[in-house]
């Protein structure tokens, strides 16, 4: 059966039975986990047992996780600690090969110890630029500089890969200009599409290389662009993005409950709205009852290429926890990230 179209969270460490009953639903086709959801990584990897159990054996859903590494790492006991990546910009600009080798490092242990208790993927890395004004992207974003960012990102990705994980570049086409958080406002990027092409290179450059898999637009309206929100734009998407930009992977809709998302209306109308716009998938997050709204109203319609696109998402086969950590390579990694964190 092909992958639904709403990715939504869920409550606690364990399934309640109203999850029991929105896991089957045909069109929730993801899961995204949150810090409140962990206790061990035993117990999270139960939980992603029963999550694709609860769901069928005959269906798909993805799983995934926001786990980039400093302020956004949501599994920490048990977990190496990953440095923000802003840390392996500054390596870069005294040692480029050394800091590439360890973004592609930072990437295979962050994809490695999330693979290895059975979620499929984490929404990383960042490619937005950091202009030194956008507190909610800061120290998440590699660098300031488009050239540097492709390298190190490209280099992360590569890592991320050998474990057996699919990548996502957020936040198309870049947030880090803005100062408003888009969890709380809605941001207004002022600048045309000739300033605007800088922080397009890294998905440009990126997308070419074949090294990325999905990408998640940004809740900033480029007023000069289009008048909605990126994440509910056809310029930006279909015209920009794949036409433009050549894009052939996942689109996802970034949390449908930012106050940034708020511009497309109801919660219904806001999936409607951004599937419509050419995303694949629609998250919805911390917010239950918009959840509901959404699988009870909407009109989750998507082409048969967007379905197929999703499965590329799927982790590949990987190791188990105690395989992995009994390794020398992931020992070497740990070390080798630890020092930058």
């Amino acid at each position: 059966m092909a992958i639904g179209a709403l990715m939504l969270d869920l409550e606690g460490v364990d399934l309640t039975p109203e999850e029991h009953e929105l896991l089957q639903h045909p069109q929730v086709g993801g899961v995204i986990f949150f810090t409140r959801n962990y206790q061990s990584a035993s117990q999270m990897t139960s939980l992603c047992q029963s999550v694709r159990q609860t769901a069928g054996k005959d269906r798909d859903i993805l799983l995934a996780v926001d786990h980039e590494g400093g302020r956004v790492q949501r599994f920490r006991p048990e977990f190496t600690r990953l440095p923000p990546v802003a840390r392996l910009g500054r390596q870069y600009d005294t040692d480029p090969e050394k800091a590439c080798d360890a973004a592609f490092h930072a990437g295979w242990l962050m994809a490695a110890e999330v693979r290895a208790i059975g979620i499929d993927f984490s929404f990383a890395p960042v490619l937005d630029l950091d202009y030194g004004h956008s507190s909610v992207i800061g120290d998440r974003a590699f660098h300031h500089d488009p050239t540097s960012v492709i390298r190190l990102a490209g280099a992360y990705i590569r890592g991320m890969h050998h474990a057996g994980m699919a990548a996502t570049g957020k936040h198309f086409p870049g947030h880090g200009w803005v100062s408003v958080d888009s969890h709380l406002g809605i941001p207004h990027d002022e600048r045309n599409r000739t300033e605007i092409a800088r922080d397009l290179m890294p998905f440009r450059e990126l997308a070419q290389q074949g090294l990325l898999d999905a990408v998640m637009p940004a809740h900033v309206i480029y007023q000069q662009v289009d008048s909605q929100p990126a994440g509910f734009s056809p310029i930006w998407i279909r015209d920009i993005l794949r036409a433009e930009l050549g894009f052939e992977g996942v689109i996802f809709s970034d949390d449908l409950n930012m106050e940034g998302a708020s511009f497309a209306g109801s919660y219904a109308d806001r999936a409607e709205t951004a599937l419509a716009a050419g995303c694949d998938m629609a998250l919805l997050c911390n917010n239950r009852a918009g959840a509901i709204e959404v699988l009870d109203r909407a009109r989750l319609e998507r082409p048969a290429a967007s379905r197929q696109r999703l499965e590329r998402m799927r982790g590949q086969p990987f190791m188990n926890r105690s395989a992995l950590l009994a390794q020398e390579y992931w020992q070497q990694a740990a070390t080798q990230v630890s020092q930058l964190a």
